[in-house]
């Protein structure tokens, strides 16, 4: 069986430990951190060795995979590193801040031969992938309006905990490239790439921060559809991620991974098993208010895959290359909103400003 190195054991990171408690295709093999203190807290929790430094855990056999669960910023210096040792990676969201550095990424896992997979961990929720199956197999007709809203709140608190959130140069954004990039990225997996954007955003509830905590965005698809992708930090007390996906065949609405409507035309309104009216019970909770709120049930399958991905020796669903096209469509976003006009897609080289 395979074994990861936990690489960052902030919020997310001893998360991910926990998801290796009931993973199938690998294990925990080791926690990182440059804080000895919290690493061998965790090390102990879990039971594994525990190390300050990546290169030490780089040069170790018995170590496979390394999960990145650091600052963003510094995921595609540690991917690289990882890939030049040989080393697969599981990589937390987003893989790094700017679509240059996505592509250093994929040019140096190309090299290796080793696999790069991505946590966006929303596409494998069962509702999740139901919607992706419908609208692939033209259930939906032909796709009229879509959109996706991540209404969230994060207190200054937040910000003020890490000197790195809040920044350009390591969060790489705010209330999208951070928060609303699972949503986003579930959007475009659903309904195709983008064509171009125009977009507003704001800094309207925190200080002392370089990123955005409101945006919004007009979006129009490859397909013909037209969209509108928004999110927040400072929409207090924080509510359900919403994905609206309508056609000439059909509507489905996704409340927190579920199915709160499904409307199909050749099923005359029937809804999938585990969808409905209930999912709109939880609407309030989770990870809208707190980021350490979430389940493991869709990590642990998305960190399955990206491990079985590696011994079958194809790519994960969550590819670089997959993860790359979320970054790139916040970034055209950011882009749109400092120049005041539409980006068209493929994006240009572009880093946005503080």
């Amino acid at each position: 069986m395979f074994k990861s190195a936990v690489v960052g054991l902030g919020v997310i990171g001893p998360h991910h430990c926990k998801c290796y408690r009931s993973t199938r295709e690998i294990q925990l093999g080791a926690v990182v951190d440059t804080n000895a203190e919290r690493a061998e807290k965790y090390a102990k929790e879990f039971n594994v060795p525990w190390f300050t430094s990546l290169d030490e855990v780089l040069k170790r056999e018995d170590i496979d995979f390394i999960d990145i669960c650091v600052p963003s910023g510094l995921h595609g210096d540690l991917a690289v590193a990882a890939a030049k040792a040989g080393k697969h990676v599981i990589s937390e969201k987003p893989m790094d801040v700017t679509p240059q550095r996505c592509g250093d990424i994929i040019r140096a896992f190309k090299k290796s031969k080793t696999v790069f997979g991505g946590i966006f961990q929303h596409r494998f929720a069962d509702d999740s992938r139901r919607t992706k199956a419908a609208v692939d197999a033209g259930r939906l007709g032909r796709l009229t309006f879509v959109g996706c809203s991540t209404p969230w709140w994060r207190a200054q608190e937040y910000y003020d905990y890490g000197d790195w959130r809040g920044t350009r140069k390591l969060d790489g954004g705010g209330c999208l490239m951070n928060q609303g990039v699972h949503a986003i990225d579930l959007l475009l997996w659903i309904c195709g790439p983008v064509k171009s954007i125009f977009a507003r955003t704001a800094l309207l509830a925190h200080q002392k921060i370089e990123v955005e905590d409101v945006a919004v965005a007009t979006v129009e698809f490859e397909n013909g559809a037209l969209g509108v992708i928004s999110g927040s930090t400072a929409s207090f007390p924080g509510s359900a991620v919403r994905h609206v996906v309508t056609g000439t065949a059909g509507m489905i609405n996704l409340s927190d991974d579920q199915a709160t409507i499904w409307q199909l035309k050749d099923e005359l309104g029937a809804q999938p098993q585990g969808g409905g009216a209930a999912a709109t019970a939880a609407a309030t909770v989770g990870a809208a208010a707190d980021p350490a709120a979430v389940s493991t049930d869709i990590f642990v399958r998305n960190i399955d895959d990206i491990a079985r991905a590696a011994r079958e020796g194809r790519q994960p669903l969550v590819s670089a290359e997959e993860h790359r096209k979320a970054v790139e469509c916040i970034s055209a976003i950011y882009k749109s909103a400092q120049t005041g006009r539409p980006v068209r897609l493929p994006l240009r080289r572009f880093e946005p400003k503080a």
